[in-house]
């Protein structure tokens, strides 16, 4: 019997150093009611939607690990984008999470890979794979280490171009 792969929450608890996450797609799961709710001009408490999101960053980020999630966005910024612009202070920043945004313009000269991903500890890749409409496709994990360096590559690229939540305005 093959053991089974971590899940990512396991992946993130097991973090001691830094958990990187690059974002590419200008849309996820338009079909979540919290983003329903926000395009009907709708208050959204991103805390009470995803309350465990805080509960599972919070060991990793006190023991010293950094959570970094740099988001690739198309300009003008599609509804789904502005959505997560508007409820990333009350989901990521107060989560633990430094969190920049790179206008897809910029990004035109970097080396990407062709999915999303997060990456643990510069030693563990878990590819996020979606559909054409945004909604999740699954996952798999990979700790190849060319694969491992082309993430690590291309995320450290797109971070030091990118602009801190902050300070970006999307238009």
């Amino acid at each position: 019997m093959t053991a089974q792969p971590p899940t990512f929450d396991e992946l993130l608890r097991a973090t001691q150093r830094s958990a990187l996450h690059l974002e590419t797609r200008d849309g996820y799961s338009t079909s979540h009611h919290a983003y329903r709710s926000w395009q009907a001009g709708e208050h959204v408490d991103p805390h009470a939607v995803w309350p465990q999101w805080r509960e599972l960053l919070a060991p990793v980020t006190e023991r010293g690990a950094v959570v970094q999630r740099a988001r690739i966005v198309s300009e003008p910024i599609s509804d789904y984008i502005r959505f997560e612009h508007a409820i990333t202070p009350d989901l990521n920043l107060a989560a633990g999470e430094d969190v920049r945004w790179l206008p897809r313009r910029q990004a035109s000269d970097l080396a990407l890979p062709g999915n999303d991903f997060w990456m643990f500890d510069h030693h563990t890749v878990l590819w996020v794979h979606f559909t054409g409409d945004g909604e999740s496709a699954g996952h798999e994990i990979t700790d190849d280490p060319a694969l491992v360096k082309l993430c690590s590559d291309a995320f450290q690229a797109v971070w030091e171009r990118a602009i801190p939540h902050t300070d970006y305005r999307p238009n």
